[in-house]
């Protein structure tokens, strides 16, 4: 969303209406309804089956929802794939680091990350500036640091979920507005967690499947290697994921009561966007929200996290009222 300000996006995701997204899913075939567990045959684990709604553990299998066929072990093992695997190694033995020097190590890296990526410093410098045009210059330089300092403990955080244990994280979470998930959950109507691509995001979305059945909405990662290492890490503590193509899969599973995670805040550049307030700056956002909300008849609830020194703050707020209505420009500010 920062990108969308300036119009510095480095890349244009193409992103088709809903009706066009049925018509071409239906023409290649498509048949699935996203991601879950790989299916062994045995009865799901008690802690799968608290995690998953039964129809889904039932329903969903690992190469039902794909778009594209799943790329075989002994593919993967081929020497392309060779920088994606030493990575996944990389970021598995990064996520063994203890918590106290996953930070420390983080911060340094988010140091040398701002002095050697320029131009995207410079970037974020203009973005700031946007978005504060009241702050101060030094205040101003503070964020920036912090900002990069926290790209650098994200690393440790995007590793220590997909492949290592949030156990010593979960000892110090403030959850507010958990409530409103468990009233929603009761009366089994659907929720769109609405959130953004924060550099918390995957471990707060981890320590949030300890307390309710998540399901996400992604981005496949282009190399196959990388993309089923990271599939398979977020398959140990969601329920199912849907690639951004399998909005059908996504819209049944909203339809059957579950919750699903989804970030709008990027700039598709596409036919479904508008321009809309954001810090005050007519941004192009996507109006996938109003969408998905209007065909699924879920519930729209923000939820916001962010971390505080060694301990995360996750907040749930309530559903947005008379969410979808008529006007998708209106439901579009609203989110944004």
């Amino acid at each position: 969303r920062c990108q969308a300000i300036q119009n510095q996006g480095s890349e244009h995701i193409h992103h088709r209406g809903v009706d066009d997204m049925h018509q071409a899913q239906q023409r290649a075939g498509w048949r699935g309804i996203g991601h879950a567990a790989k299916d062994t045959g045995s009865a799901p684990s008690p802690t799968r089956a608290a995690r998953c709604h039964r129809g889904l553990t039932r329903v969903l299998r690992y190469t039902d929802g794909m778009t594209d066929a799943a790329p075989s072990t002994l593919t993967l093992r081929s020497p392309r794939h060779w920088p994606a695997r030493l990575g996944v190694l990389a970021m598995t033995a990064m996520a063994r680091i203890p918590w106290p020097w996953q930070r420390r190590i983080g911060r340094l890296l988010g140091g040398m990350l701002a002095l050697l990526a320029g131009p995207r410093r410079k970037v974020a410098r203009r973005n700031i500036a946007l978005c504060f045009p009241k702050a101060s210059e030094d205040e101003r330089e503070h964020l920036l640091h912090e900002s990069f300092a926290d790209l650098g403990i994200g690393l440790f955080e995007f590793s220590r979920a997909w492949f290592g244990d949030i156990e010593p994280l979960a000892n110090d979470v403030q959850i507010d507005g958990l409530h409103h998930l468990h009233t929603l959950l009761a009366a089994k109507r659907g929720v769109l967690l609405v959130s953004g691509h924060f550099t918390t995001l995957e471990v707060c979305g981890r320590l949030l499947t300890r307390h309710v059945p998540v399901a996400g909405m992604y981005r496949a990662h282009a190399e196959p290697a990388f993309e089923a290492a990271v599939l398979a890490g977020r398959l140990k503590y969601a329920c199912a994921m849907f690639k951004r193509e399998e909005l059908r899969g996504a819209i049944r599973h909203l339809k059957q009561g579950g919750v699903l995670w989804y970030a709008p805040d990027q700039d598709m550049r596409g036919k479904d966007a508008v321009f809309v307030p954001f810090f005050d700056i007519p941004a192009s956002t996507i109006t996938a929200t109003h969408q998905l909300a209007r065909l699924s008849g879920a519930a729209v609830v923000p939820f916001f996290h962010r971390r505080e020194g060694g301990r995360y703050v996750l907040r749930i707020g309530a559903p947005l009222e008379n969410f979808p209505s008529t006007d998708v420009v209106a439901d579009t500010a609203a989110v944004s």
